[in-house]
This record gives structure tokens, sequence and C-alpha cells, in this order.
């Protein structure tokens, strides 16, 4: 008989799938693992949320942990996982070293959800008015983290191609210790096609996101203040509804219903909010990974209109659902045409079915990452032999990780 193999997942937060494409991303983890025969736990040190999913629904255990407290030693070593997921960088920061002291021959997988090194240092060029450039990458401090982060752990999920390439041309990991792992969806057929609205039944312009990630609030602020009034110019009944989780009292001061720029909240259902939409908006400015509600938009039919960091790494050489363009103006009139345009937006549609079929397929990657991480539960000594960075780094910092994880619990008790 067959050992049951045991997966611990360890969240930075409860999965919430309609909140964020974070929370989509998970899900879809859970599942390859699900179907391959892993008997899982789900722990976090967050606290529950109204928008978590019930793990029990998928059959999937449910564990509150501690930070900085050796009952989660207890925990682990009682468990005795096969394989443990960390949820981002942070999470292995604080977790890992306990994973090592007392399961050590598990296998050990990061799922970076995005750089968050690239996020960042985007973020403070956008905010010094200047370009981005690679090697600002060399200088962030999140970087050094998250870097040692990947090389302690035996293999890492890379959600974009785009940072796999800055992995190994900025960083040189070893691609041995990265997979490729994209957001994975379901085939759109032609018959799914036709189900979806027509373009004479949808109406108003559309953005959706969680505004607890920078990038989303940035882009909400930079539609009303300048791409908006351009819009608005030229086509005097256009309507924009933006919705979001977590939507802050500052998000909720841009509402002016006057001037056709509604603040909607969070969506009951996101998929019906973008398929009743005819134009999905996000001119986004800084980030990383991939842009999960531009996915979504594809999903829904509804053709966007982005800019070149919000279609990094989603298409490759294949044709955009609808208009890539950094310039406002130039972003606001095209976004008028593809509004407007019968057959430009069934052109447009049409590009985002073939991105869907041809990118984001799960069964062009769920049974590698399986073959990958079965390899692994057979021959982790040979991977990590050749690995000698992430066992310096483990020997070295998770000797002080260890140390003011101890010392913060004993000054706890």
């Amino acid at each position: 008989m067959n050992q049951i193999k045991k997966l611990l997942i360890i969240g930075f937060v409860w999965p919430e799938p309609n909140s964020s494409a974070a929370g989509g991303r998970m899900m879809q983890l859970i599942s390859i693992f699900k179907e391959n025969g892993f008997e899982i736990t789900f722990a976090s040190a967050a606290l529950d949320s109204d928008f978590m999913v019930d793990l029990s629904e998928f059959g999937i255990a449910k564990k509150s942990i501690e930070l900085n407290s050796a009952s989660f030693d207890d925990f682990i070593t009682a468990l005795n996982p096969n394989v443990v997921l960390f949820d981002r960088f942070m999470i292995e920061e604080q977790f890992g070293w306990r994973v090592t002291e007392k399961c050590p021959n598990a296998i050990r997988i990061l799922d970076t959800e995005d750089l968050h090194c690239l996020r960042t240092a985007r973020q403070k060029a956008f905010k010094d008015n200047r370009k981005f450039e690679i090697h600002d990458l060399l200088s962030e401090e999140v970087a050094k983290r998250e870097i040692a982060s990947i090389l302690r752990c035996d293999l890492s999920l890379i959600i974009s191609e785009f940072e796999m390439d800055i992995l190994e041309a900025v960083f040189r990991i070893n691609r041995d210790l990265l997979f490729y792992l994209p957001f994975l969806v379901d085939k759109i057929s032609d018959n799914d096609l036709l189900k979806l609205p027509s373009f004479e039944d949808r109406k108003n312009f559309v953005f959706i996101g969680n505004f607890l990630h920078e990038p989303n609030w940035n882009t909400v602020q930079y539609l009303k203040e300048a791409i908006w009034p351009l819009i608005k110019k030229d086509f005097s009944e256009a309507v924009l509804e933006v919705y979001g989780a977590y939507p802050s009292q500052k998000v909720l001061q841009l509402h002016q219903p006057k001037n056709g720029f509604f603040i909607m909240g969070r969506a009951e259902d996101a998929n019906e909010v973008v398929k009743k939409a005819r134009v999905v908006l996000a001119p986004i400015r800084f980030g990383a990974g991939l842009k999960g509600k531009l996915l979504e938009a594809m999903q829904c039919g509804t053709p966007s209109v982005t800019t070149t960091i919000g279609s990094e790494a989603m298409h490759g050489v294949l044709p955009w659902n609808g208009i890539i363009e950094n310039d406002p103006e130039q972003f606001s009139k095209k976004a008028i045409a593809l509004y407007q345009d019968e057959n430009l937006w069934r052109e447009s549609q049409k590009n985002g079915v073939v991105i869907i079929n041809e990118w984001y397929q799960k069964s062009h990657y769920s049974d590698k990452l399986t073959a990958i991480v079965n390899a692994l539960l057979t021959d982790s000594k040979s991977h990590r032999l050749h690995n000698f960075m992430g066992n310096l780094l483990q020997h070295h910092a998770y000797k002080s990780t260890m140390y003011m994880s101890k010392w913060i619990e004993a000054k706890n008790k």
C-alpha cells in the first residue's frame, strides 16, 4: 500500500479567492496537489476573515498557528509532512528554520506569488519620478531577503517568465531551483464564447482589484486624476465602476457619480461584474508578477486597456486582449475607440481567448510540477547537495533567525 503523502501549506493569510488573485492562485495550487493524492493541511497565523474560503469543503484541514512559538514545533513534528509549501518569502523566513529543524527531510517549496523585490524597486523608482532600471534590484533590501529565501528552498514557483529571466540573469539562480507556473484556468471554447454577454448587452468601463495591494490603489488614483478627465472630455456619457475588496476611506472619497466615477466596493461576484462591463481599464504604473484582473477579463470575454507593466509576461508575442498604451492621452483615446468600435472589440475578445488557451492551461504545467515534486521526494539529497549557496544561507541565516525568534518567544512569556 502506498503511503499517503502529506502537504503542509503555511499561508500568509487564509485564502480569499474572491478578494484577490493571490487567493485564486493558492486554490489552484491546492487543486494540483489534491488531484495528486496529497493529504493537505493549511496553517496560518492570520486572523480569520469573513471572506476566507471554507477549506473543509475541499477536504483540507485548517490549523491556526502562532508566530515565534514552540507550539509550531510540536504541531509540525506530529504532522510530519512530506512537503511544506511557504506562501511568500516572509513566511519562509518565519517558519523555515523550524521546518528544517523538526522535519529535515520534508521538501520545501516557496510560492513567491510575484517577486516582491521587483514590485518594491519599481514602486521606489516611481515615487522618485525616474525610470526603473534592472540594476536597482541589486541594492534593494527586500531582494537580499527574497533571494536568500529562494536559495534556501528546494523549489520556488515563479508566476512570470520575466521574473524567471531576472532570477537567472541578474541573480544567477540555478534553474533547477525554479519552476515557471502561471495562473491556471479552464480552456475557452467557441461555445463558451457564445454564452457570454454580447457587445450590445454590455455597458460601462470597469476596474477591479484588491485595495490592500498598493499598485491597485495607485492605478485608481491615476484613473481619477489623469485618465478619466480625458475620457469624459471626448465621451461625456462614459461611466467607470471601480470595484475592489477592502477599500479605505481615501478610496471611497474618490466616488463622484456626477462625473461618472463610481466607487462600488467589494464585488459579490467579480466574474459577473466583469462580464457585464464592456471594457476593463487598468493603467498600472508599477508592480510585478501577472495581473489576475487582466486574466479574469479574458475569461469573461471583456477586452482591456492596460500598460506595458500591466501586460508584462502575460501574452508573449500574441496580440493583446485590447490595447497596450502608456501615454495617458493615447490611453484615453484608444479606450474610447475600443468601447465604441464593435469590430475592434470582437477582435480583441478573440485575442484574449487565444491567450487563455495557449498560455494558461493547467494540463501544460500540473503534470510537470507533480513530476518534479515526486523526484524531490525520491532523492532530495542529491538536489540539495548541488545547492551549496542554499546550504550556506541555511547554516548562517537560520541561526540568526532562530535565536531572534527564541528571544521573542522568551520575552513574550
